[in-house]
């Protein structure tokens, strides 16, 4: 049977519960994974998810910030979680649904603002978070895997709204554009996204600083939708709602779709 699964950094799934809720109710997804959750999993407002018919969950949070969790419609079982870098933050969960395959939902750190892991801490631990990702992937190769999540790195031209104006800016510059593409070579995973809407600028995320993001439009697309050779053939009807960056209170992030006939 065809599942359809969407992916969307939430920026606090405690206060946009109501928007969490409308997507669900509207799109009705049979997965959702949520990044940057920033709350414990006992304090996610589980309650009104499952009287939507969101009653299986696999969850990792923490006070404040971080955190991941998948809400699935069909049955799921925890598939374990990486501390990749060491930094003991909530950025990675997996699951197995029954008929095995196995989604990895991830919220790879940001970088901060300045690219130079010299000057600046975060810009390391994300190039470092990275390579274990990497390094992971090619000891123990994903099979009938999907890997979703807001990976804070946008990696063709077309995926932001001024390449060369973006090239020295954290989430496009070429090194970081370098170590995605290790990650993704290494797992052998292919971008549905981009499979589904190969040409044309697409974005997923606009910043809150824009006085009117719609009209600007200076987007980049962040989160992504990945999928095993395996199984890349499955997949399609990729989407990106747009439409959801300007609900009430939104987040900064819009979700990713896509469908799978498995």
């Amino acid at each position: 049977m065809p599942f359809t699964l969407a992916t969307w950094n939430i920026n606090s799934v405690r206060l946009r519960e109501p928007i969490v809720q409308k997507l669900l109710q509207e799109e009705g997804p049979d997965v959702l994974c949520l990044q940057e959750c920033k709350s414990p999993v006992e304090k996610i407002p589980l309650e009104g998810f499952a009287a939507l018919g969101y009653g299986h969950v696999v969850a990792r949070g923490q006070k404040g910030y971080n955190g991941v969790a998948i809400l699935s419609r069909l049955p799921i079982e925890d598939a374990g979680d990486q501390d990749f870098a060491g930094l003991g933050h909530a950025r990675h969960v997996a699951g197995r649904l029954e008929n095995g395959v196995v989604i990895h939902n991830f919220y790879v750190p940001a970088g901060g603002d300045v690219p130079d892991r010299e000057k600046n801490v975060k810009f390391g631990q994300k190039l470092d978070y990275l390579t274990e990702m990497r390094d992971w992937f090619q000891s123990d190769k994903p099979e009938k895997s999907i890997l979703v999540g807001d990976l804070n790195i946008a990696p063709r031209e077309d995926d932001v709204w001024d390449h060369k104006k973006l090239l020295k800016v954290v989430s496009h510059t070429p090194i970081e554009v370098e170590h995605f593409a290790e990650v993704m070579d290494a797992g052998g995973w292919s971008d549905v996204t981009r499979n589904d809407v190969p040409d044309g600028r697409l974005y997923s995320w606009w910043s809150y600083r824009a006085r009117d993001w719609d009209a600007a439009d200076k987007g980049r697309r962040l989160d992504h939708v990945w999928a095993t050779p395996d199984i890349k053939n499955a997949a399609h009807s990729s989407r990106i709602l747009r439409d959801a960056r300007g609900w009430e209170k939104p987040s900064d992030h819009a979700p990713v779709f896509a469908t799978f006939d498995l």
